[in-house]
């Protein structure tokens, strides 16, 4: 069984090369997954469902 792997913001951003306020707004406008709430100040996103959303900008390229 393999178990999904959670990325915070930081992460994220360096992983995409693309800065944290554009993946936040990508986020509220519905064009990137969102993230999940551990606490207040603490976000999470699924790697699982960030490698579905590069798949998905690939293959409309």
């Amino acid at each position: 069984m393999l178990v999904d792997r959670y990325v915070r913001i930081k992460e994220l951003s360096n992983m995409l090369g693309i800065g944290k306020s554009t993946i936040y707004r990508s986020v509220k406008d519905g064009k990137f997954p969102k993230q999940i709430k551990l606490t207040e100040r603490t976000s999470v996103w699924k790697l699982s469902e960030i490698n579905d959303w590069i798949d998905e900008r690939r293959k409309a390229s």
